[in-house]
């Protein structure tokens, strides 16, 4: 019976010490799996930095990107493309007038009653109407025909407010958020469709005039004024209730800027100068690269990836499109190799943009002790069921150092802006104002971007040029900026002067 209890003993210890083994073994791995979790992080860190002196560069870049691409056509990555919107509202706009925003699969028709000076905008009524999905792959007639139908069935419910005098035409503001080649103020041909649209026999036509023969099919008799792109109309937003503001920024699922130029600061503008001097210029902004940006792997990869390899490189590491990408591609780098959320890696995280950026915000604000919001979203999203508090915290790490990139970076374009205006820094005995319209669901929901965005220019600028600089909200540039510049650049300006 001894040899036996000595037998099992000699057993039962080695049972205990292969266990203690297995369990050190464990943390040892546990404890390696976590330093590879810190290391991605760390490296993260380092590839997105944003030191002020690299902000300068991308500024500088950005500067003369701007001075290439309004020197020739396509002698730069920046389009800078000519708007000829020349006269942007005043304030002192009279009557009522229509916008119509084609942007995506809905359209929205409004009109605006304007008051001058005193009333600005008195009213405005607005509709919004799906496109039915047959008409985004059929015909052109077909498309147009649909939407000029919507737009008499607007103008036919208009209220005693909306009082046209004897003898004029109705007046309308047109939004188009595709790729257009503009030719005039009120022409621009389509180069393609994007968002699921796919009509051919549009392509390479004047989009103003598919419009305008449609109304005609249906009755309809209003002049399209002017063809603005989004940024446009944000800008004529801004500058209708402040006379200071000299560009505008969206930064929303895309990004773009439009600012106001000297008319012969344009060496490719070859007619007659406008009366104002003024050109507003379209940077699609988007499109913007330089060696100076910080690129990461995940950058790299997300644009091999991409329907647009090589393009739109600034909007791809800024907007809100990407922002949850770019964080879920990091996550899925620490479940494969280190583990991050256990022996498996999450289906769902494999689904490229399962992460939007409003979930991304949402974790990025979170300020409970036990961050449980990061927590609820990481379980409704990947099905991770349970997170450690420190996990979390990596998580809230990374939507931070993402963010701020972002933030740091669309800080830089604007910088690079006011650098090209010569507004950066202060002037002797002047006192100019320099305001910038700001729109779109990034700036607007995501604070600690915009916060940050904001305290970088600040920092760009120094305390003294910082203190004439102002952003800005102007919201619904696509709607009511694009009545507004419809109604600045009226067909009846004369007749509005010379009764005034």
């Amino acid at each position: 019976m001894g040899k036996v209890a000595v037998g099992a003993t000699v057993v039962c210890a080695a049972a205990v010490c292969a266990a203690s083994v297995y369990i050190v073994r464990r943390r040892m791995q546990s404890s390696g799996k976590w330093a590879r979790v810190i290391e991605i992080l760390r490296v993260l860190e380092e590839d997105c930095a944003t030191p002020i002196a690299k902000l300068r560069q991308v500024a500088d870049a950005m500067t003369v990107e701007m001075h290439a691409g309004l020197a020739s056509e396509g002698g730069s990555k920046l389009k800078m493309l000519i708007s000829y919107v020349d006269n942007l509202p005043s304030g002192e706009e009279h009557g009522f007038f229509y916008a119509l925003d084609l942007g995506g699969t809905n359209f929205r028709v409004m009109r605006v009653l304007l008051g001058g000076k005193e009333g600005r905008v008195v009213k405005q009524e607005a509709k919004e109407v799906s496109i039915p999905p047959h008409l985004m792959t059929s015909g052109s007639d077909e498309l147009f025909n649909f939407i000029a139908e919507a737009l008499a069935n607007f103008v036919a419910t208009e209220g005693e407010d909306f009082h046209l005098p004897e003898g004029r035409q109705r007046e309308l503001g047109f939004t188009f958020s595709f790729p257009v080649k503009q030719t005039s103020l009120s022409s621009g041909t389509l180069i393609k469709w994007t968002k699921g649209f796919s009509i051919e026999d549009t392509v390479g036509q004047d989009v103003v005039g598919e419009l305008v023969k449609a109304m005609e099919r249906v009755g309809l008799d209003m002049n399209v004024t002017a063809l603005v792109n989004d940024t446009v109309g944000t800008l004529a937003g801004g500058r209708y209730y402040n006379p200071d503001v000299v560009a505008a920024v969206i930064l929303g699922t895309g990004t773009n800027a439009a600012y106001v130029e000297r008319a012969h600061a344009i060496p490719k503008w070859h007619g007659l100068l406008p009366k104002s001097g003024e050109m507003v210029i379209n940077m699609e902004w988007g499109n913007f690269r330089s060696s100076h940006l910080p690129l990461t792997e995940y950058d790299h990869l997300l644009d091999f990836d991409s329907l647009n390899p090589g393009e739109q490189i600034l909007e791809k590491i800024i907007s809100g499109m990407f922002l949850g990408e770019i964080l879920r591609r990091v996550l899925l780098k620490m479940a494969d190799e280190a583990a991050f959320f256990g022996d498996s890696v999450p289906p769902k995280l494999r689904i490229p943009f399962i992460i939007r950026t409003p979930d991304m915000s949402a974790m990025h604000s979170d300020t409970s002790p036990d961050l449980k919001v990061v927590g609820s979203k990481l379980k409704d999203i990947l099905e991770v069921p349970t997170t450690s508090l420190k996990m979390r915290k990596v998580v809230v790490s990374l939507c931070d150092i993402i963010a701020s990139r972002g933030a740091r970076l669309s800080a830089a374009g604007i910088y690079g802006i006011l650098k090209k205006l010569g507004r950066d820094t202060p002037k002797d005995g002047e006192t100019q104002k320099s305001v910038i319209a700001m729109d779109g669901g990034l700036f607007e929901h995501y604070t600690q971007f915009s916060e940050c965005m904001e305290s970088s220019l600040k920092e760009l600028l120094g305390d003294e040029a910082s203190g004439s600089v102002e952003v800005i909200h102007s919201n619904d540039g696509s709607g009511v900026g694009a009545a507004l510049l419809a109604a600045s650049h009226s067909q009846y300006l004369d007749d509005v002067s010379e009764t005034s």
